[in-house]
Parts: structure tokens; sequence; C-alpha cells
């Protein structure tokens, strides 16, 4: 089979359909483009486009405020995913300790909503992954549309995380008890055009891979957008499709398939210098985490013929952490930013 070298769109209706064939379908195609590119297009994923919508609007409506609004929500520290990060104040290259200027784009987020009030959600041990989400009270049916958001996005990995385990050769239901209280986190993206005043390697967002298991997209069509690196050493566009999502598999997922899955390099370019300065990028990030006691350690069906793993077993919530801290103090280590 020829490998991919540009990003497939994948329809997932066979899938949902239920039909042994059908499920069969999809899930060759999804293991052929984790294997050959680490990404896909998705369509036919059952998402509302109008809950997309109203998330869409109310984050342009958010990063459209004052800058001084805009701060009364600011990341509470560097290990906590929740709140506002202005332009510049990530730099995502530094995950994988390569030194650049800090990333052109401003960012919301938020992490699990209606977290239950039990010893598992609350110890030590949970760390910051369930920490409470900062609210800008200023805009009515925010705070609804980004819960509802996050919960269908929830439900979408999950069917995905279901095909990925027909596509290893597992039990379709295999990864359910270990995303079932899931640390994941939902992020707008605002990318504004900053014309000229740029540094030697600075762009929206520096190469990088992602830290989970696998991140959902929804892009928008303007220039300067997402590219991956494929097996090649190019950079591909991937590509936009009306009511498509941008799937990409993360380096958790890649650690569990022993490398037989790539969590690719990606990044998003500058937009020319002639766009539009007034209707700057925006996307909606899902990045899909599994529980963070979950213990990531190479799947039985992907052991090679001498039976070794290539990595040693991690935490979900510690290889989380340790990214996040790296790519918002640029390097700086755990202890330097307690």
């Amino acid at each position: 089979m020829t490998k991919l070298e540009h990003v497939p769109t994948i329809d997932l209706a066979p899938y949902f359909e239920g039909t042994e064939a059908g499920k069969k379908q999809v899930a060759q195609a999804v293991d052929q483009a984790c294997k050959d590119i680490g990404f896909l297009v998705i369509v036919n994923h059952g998402i509302d486009e109008s809950l997309v919508d109203r998330v869409y609007q109310l984050s342009r409506e958010f990063f459209n405020q004052p800058m001084a609004e805009k701060r009364k929500v600011d990341r509470p520290r560097p290990d906590m995913v929740r709140g506002y990060s202005a332009v510049a104040e990530e730099s995502l290259s530094y995950s994988l300790e390569e030194a650049a200027p800090g990333d052109l784009k401003e960012s919301f987020s938020i992490g699990p909503v209606e977290v239950p009030d039990d010893d598992y959600h609350s110890l030590d041990v949970a760390g910051p992954h369930f920490a409470p989400n900062v609210w800008p009270q200023n805009i009515p049916g925010f705070e609804q549309a980004y819960g509802e958001y996050f919960a269908a996005m929830s439900d979408l990995a999950r069917s995905l995380m279901r095909i990925f385990a027909l596509s290893l050769d597992l039990d379709e239901f295999f990864f359910d008890d270990k995303i079932d209280k899931e640390i994941s986190m939902l992020r707008t993206l605002s990318y504004p055009n900053v014309g000229d005043k740029i540094e030697p390697g600075q762009m929206r967002a520096g190469a990088h891979s992602d830290y989970g298991s696998l991140t959902i997209v929804r892009p928008d069509d303007s220039p300067g957008g997402l590219q991956a690196c494929n097996a090649k050493g190019d950079w591909v566009d991937v590509p936009y499709v009306e009511g498509g999502f941008a799937v990409n598999i993360g380096d958790l997922m890649m650690r569990w398939t022993n490398d037989q899955w790539i969590s690719t390099l990606h990044r998003v370019v500058n937009p020319p210098l002639d766009a539009n300065a007034e209707h700057p990028r925006q996307s909606i990030v899902f990045f899909h985490q599994p529980n963070y006691d979950a213990i990531i350690e190479c799947l039985p069906s992907c052991l090679g013929d001498d039976g070794e793993a290539l990595y040693p077993p991690v935490s979900s919530g510690d290889h989380l952490k340790s990214k996040f801290v790296k790519q918002t103090t640029f390097g700086g280590s755990k202890t330097e930013v307690a």
C-alpha cells in the first residue's frame, strides 16, 4: 500500500451505522492515516454545527475585548491550563526542548466541567488536572456553550478511541475505562495578524507534537493555517473541509502503539503580509487526555517481534504536567516555577 503523503479525509458514517463491515472499513482507513502521517480530517461526525457556530461567535466576542478585560481571567499558574493567555506567552517548541520566540496566538482554555466532589478528583495526586475553570462574567451564554462543546467533543473522542481500538486489533471498548475520568482540555485560539512585526523563527504556533491521546480541531478557512510534516520531511497543509474536523494523534498514543502510529510534528504558519488584519484566524481545539492515573505502556497488539517496548510506562497526568510547564516557562523546570 502506498504511504500517504497528504492528510486524508475519512467519512465516519459507516462506523456510526454500526455494521461490522462499516466499522472495519473506517478502522482500516484510520489505521493507515495514523501510521503514515498521524493526521486525518473527519466528516459525518455527528457534531451539531449550531453548537460550533455558537462557541465560535462567543469566543470571537471574548477575544475582541480590551486586554484589561481579558486579563481578568488570566491563567492562574504555569501548570494550570485555565483561562486566558496573551500573545507570545507560550512557545510550543519548548515542549520538544527547541528554543523559539513566543507563539503569535492568544488563547482561552477550560478543563473538565461539573467535576465530582470526591477523593479521586480532589486529592493531591490529582494535581492541577481538575482545577476550577475561570469564566468571563460579562459574556452571556459563554460558560454554557463551552460546557456543551466540551461534552460533545468528549463523546466524539470516545468514539474515535473505539475506532482506534478496532484499528489496533483490540476490543472496541478497550480504552473506555482509561478515559472515563479524562483530564482533557478545550482551548480556543485566536491568531491576530501582526504584519511584519515578527521575530526570526516566530510563528503562530511553532513546530510541536501534541501531548495526549488525540486532538480534535475545528479550524477556519482564513490564510495562515495548520500544516503537518509528512514522512518525507515536507510540510503539507491540513485541508480545510467545510463542516469537518482535523484529528491528530498525540505523544501518548504514539507511546501506546510502540511508535506504530505517529505523533506528527505540526505548526500554524503566518499569513501573507497582505492578509486582512481585521479577521484573525480562530480555531477551537479539544485536547483529549486519558485519566491522570492511566498508565500508558505498549499495547499487547503493538509489541515488536522481539517483544520489547520502546518506552517505559508513564502516567497520563505526569506526562501532561511536564509538557505544559515547559511550553509556558520557555523550558523552565517545575522547580523554577513552583
